[in-house]
């Protein structure tokens, strides 16, 4: 298994600006602002194209950070990603795969994943391909085995 990554958040590169003008244009990242909204978050820009929203009090979806576009969602306050770089990194690569799952059409096939990932593991994580790609680590996963393992 993979370190967590500790480095500093990258800066804003060509990418990356991309990205969000794609997060912008797919609506996705109207939708997660809308979500934060609705949840009582407070939103901050926080670089690379991103925005970090503290505070939300829904408990749907049961995690303690997801992200909508380049919307950072966490029940809890900012510190949270100051102690926890890798976090931080890790809801970043979700924001990238808005992107290429060109917004909205991203929910289907993440719920998809975690179909997929409970049916392998009983959880939603292990062996969901987006949570791979955001590397499990940096989100505090830990890969459980398959089911049928002896």
């Amino acid at each position: 298994m993979r370190a967590p990554t500790t480095a500093p958040l990258l800066p804003h590169t060509g990418w990356t600006r991309v990205r969000t003008v794609v997060n912008w244009v797919n609506l996705s990242t109207v939708l997660g602002l809308l979500l934060a909204w609705i949840g009582g978050a407070e939103v901050r820009r926080r670089g690379r194209g991103t925005y970090v929203a503290t505070g939300y009090r829904w408990r749907i979806p049961a995690a303690s950070a997801f992200t909508v576009g380049s919307v950072i969602v966490s029940r809890h306050g900012e510190d949270r990603f100051t102690r926890r770089p890798a976090l931080l990194l890790h809801e970043d690569r979700h924001c990238t795969q808005y992107a290429w799952c060109l917004g909205p059409v991203m929910l289907p096939l993440y719920f998809a994943g975690v179909g997929v990932s409970y049916a392998v593991a009983g959880d939603h994580w292990s062996y969901n391909p987006f949570e791979r790609l955001a590397v499990l680590v940096d989100g505090d996963y830990r890969v459980n085995p398959p089911r049928w393992r002896d």
